[in-house]
């Protein structure tokens, strides 16, 4: 991609009418637009980050066994009425369609994935199954202003799994907590997320959440610092401040985001639709059933939140925009220039050629090297290179880390060796 043809622009300050940092850092770097608190477009570079998230999280999805759906954003009203959850869901958006009848614009899906699951699953021998998929989901929230981290409109990835017996889905859940580890790894936020032990409310003891360290989080956790697993603060004073893995009192508390959460939701969906499957010697048995979220947009918002210095984003590597960051800084002879042009379309191919991703400021001279070089601190690519007079007398290029201050010059040729 060339920065010159890039419709889109960062700005030289971030919007003062946003509270939170990952909505002032991702549209000041033209990752995201605003459209209203809550409502966000993604831009062509925000939406590869997204995109990105997305296939980590359906590539870990696939290897847990997970087959993936796409079910409706609209629902009935009836669906909600059998689970009671029409009158009592204070989130949900109701609207009218043209028959007079109402319907939902679907917050989750255990009103849509059971009925769903009941067409399709019906004997011992179809389970476990695990259904997923990932898609808009639409929330009457309160409290939309912490940019992309609680929107009225977000993308979730949410799995259910469907099981015959207590015993198969406490193995299965065991199971998606470690692949919930592994996506965040791969997101780059590891290091500060923890599994965190929350209220089940009607479904069970406890549910579970992946909350992640940073002073702009809205909720409060208690650290154990034996076993590090936490107790988000709504049953830390049930628990008496006591961890409920090791019973050690030794916590801390922490800011945090969540980004992310599964459930043991029992029978408390697949009773109200009368789900049952039927066992080894020809009986009904209730299904019992799990629920795994994460809010693809609230992951990118936590990303930027956790991994920014004072001039822009630090990308972790598997969800930047682009590996490379290619700028070509003009110099004022004309026979210079020209070759530094040449030289750095070169860069350019070769890379696009050898399946690095790369975005190009290729921007004409009215573009100083200094607004260059602060834009691709503010896109934040882990990788920057510069192609110079300076670089050229050496043959070379520059090459410098997005969250480093070390430069240093690689011949030309070396270039492709970025890709490891």
């Amino acid at each position: 991609m060339r920065l010159s043809t890039l419709f889109t622009k960062t700005t030289k300050d971030a919007p003062k009418d946003e509270l939170s940092l990952n909505a002032r850092i991702l549209i000041q770097a033209g990752f995201i637009d605003k459209l209203t608190a809550g409502v966000y477009t993604y831009l062509p570079l925000g939406l590869r980050v997204l995109k990105k998230i997305e296939n980590i999280i359906r590539e870990e999805m696939n290897r847990a066994g997970g087959q993936e759906v796409l079910m409706p954003v609209l629902s009935p009203k009836k669906n909600w009425e059998t689970t009671g959850r029409w009158e009592n869901f204070s989130a949900l958006f109701k609207l009218y369609g043209v028959d007079n009848k109402e319907y939902a614009l679907n917050p989750t899906h255990e009103e849509i994935v059971v009925p769903l699951a009941q067409k399709h699953v019906l004997s011992y021998k179809d389970l476990p199954v695990y259904i997923y998929q990932i898609q808009n989901k639409f929330r009457r929230e309160k409290r939309a202003k912490s940019g992309i981290l609680r929107g009225l409109e977000f993308m979730m990835k949410d799995m259910y799994s469907f099981h015959a017996n207590e015993e198969d889905l406490d193995r299965f859940y065991k199971e998606m907590q470690k692949a919930y580890f592994k996506i965040f790894k791969r997101c780059g936020l590891l290091d500060k997320t923890y599994l965190t032990f929350a209220s089940g409310g009607s479904f069970s003891k406890y549910s579970h959440e992946y909350q992640t360290i940073t002073l702009a989080g809205e909720d409060e956790i208690y650290i154990c610092q034996d076993c590090q697993i936490a107790i988000n603060k709504e049953i830390a004073d049930e628990l008496k401040n006591k961890c409920p893995s090791c019973e050690s009192k030794n916590l801390k508390m922490e800011k945090a985001i969540e980004v992310g959460n599964i459930f043991k939701l029992a029978t408390n969906f697949s009773d109200p639709f009368g789900y049952q499957y039927i066992d080894e010697t020809g009986k009904k048995k209730p299904v019992w059933m799990g629920c795994y979220g994460i809010g693809l947009g609230r992951v990118m918002g936590t990303i930027a939140e956790v991994c920014h210095d004072d001039r822009g984003i630090i990308w972790p590597k598997e969800v930047a925009p682009f590996t490379v960051h290619l700028i070509q800084v003009a110099a004022k002879d004309a026979e210079e220039n020209n070759k530094i042009k040449l030289t750095a379309e070169k860069v350019y191919k070769d890379l696009r050629e050898n399946s690095i991703e790369v975005i190009f400021d290729d921007r004409d001279e009215g573009t100083g090297a200094g607004e260059k070089f602060a834009d691709a601190d503010l896109i934040g690519c882990p990788i920057r290179l510069v192609v110079s007079e300076r670089s050229l007398d050496q043959d070379s290029v520059e090459v410098k880390k997005r969250g480093e201050e070390k430069k240093e010059l690689i011949k030309i040729k070396q270039v492709l060796s970025l890709k490891s």
